[in-house]
């Protein structure tokens, strides 16, 4: 397998193919929020060898298919990995491997393995980190740039649902990301309390 080729490819497409209002699912959140996530948890975890290049791989190309859409772009990346990563010596058994991985990273997550765990951690290991809220405020203004337009009280609201109703796969990040995420919801009720409080003086 041609790891390097492989990476290097969606790191290109992502530079270059991703539309310009993915505030939040850019190269950065591949890069720099995944990646790393999935090379810590997969060592806490244990997993080594060629499982390893299987999980970096499809990390990398997790979020691919938002080169060409947004809804189902799961889906879409699993394809092009079907579509690339035989040019790189990838066989039929670790490209079908990589696909079920990144499918794990569809919401409502469903991993069917460690490897699916991992990647669907990893994926939202922002729940439970210091910069949740930075990272949060992208991924609002990302949905508005295409249209969806949240009140503060709707949107926090349904973040609240949505971190109090996610639960993480691995030991490794229940136990790095649990405290923080637990902070990170109080500060979300908080600011619904606020938005709430504005709201009803208006």
């Amino acid at each position: 397998m041609q790891f390097d080729d492989a990476r290097d490819y969606a790191t290109k497409r992502l530079t270059e193919d991703l539309s310009p209002g993915l505030f939040y699912h850019s190269l950065q959140h591949t890069r720099d929020d995944v990646v790393p996530a999935v090379e810590m948890l997969a060592d806490k975890q244990g997993i080594t060898g060629t499982d390893v290049i299987l999980l970096l791989t499809a990390a990398w190309f997790h979020d691919l298919g938002f080169v060409e859409q947004r809804k189902g772009h799961e889906a879409v990346g699993a394809r092009i990995a079907l579509e690339v990563l035989p040019k790189m010596a990838y066989g039929p058994a670790e490209v079908s491997r990589i696909q079920e991985i990144i499918m794990a990273t569809e919401v409502p997550q469903k991993p069917a393995d460690m490897l699916g765990e991992i990647l669907a951690d990893a994926d939202l290991d922002v729940l439970g980190r210091e910069d949740f809220l930075l990272r949060n405020r992208k991924l609002r203004e990302e949905l508005a740039y295409f249209g969806d337009i949240f009140t503060d009280t709707a949107w926090f609201s349904g973040q609240i649902n949505f971190v109090s109703s996610h639960s993480y796969f691995t030991t490794a990040a229940q136990t790095i990301r649990s405290e923080r995420k637990a902070s990170n919801l109080a500060d979300l009720q908080r600011r619904l309390d606020e938005a709430a409080g504005t709201s009803a003086q208006a």
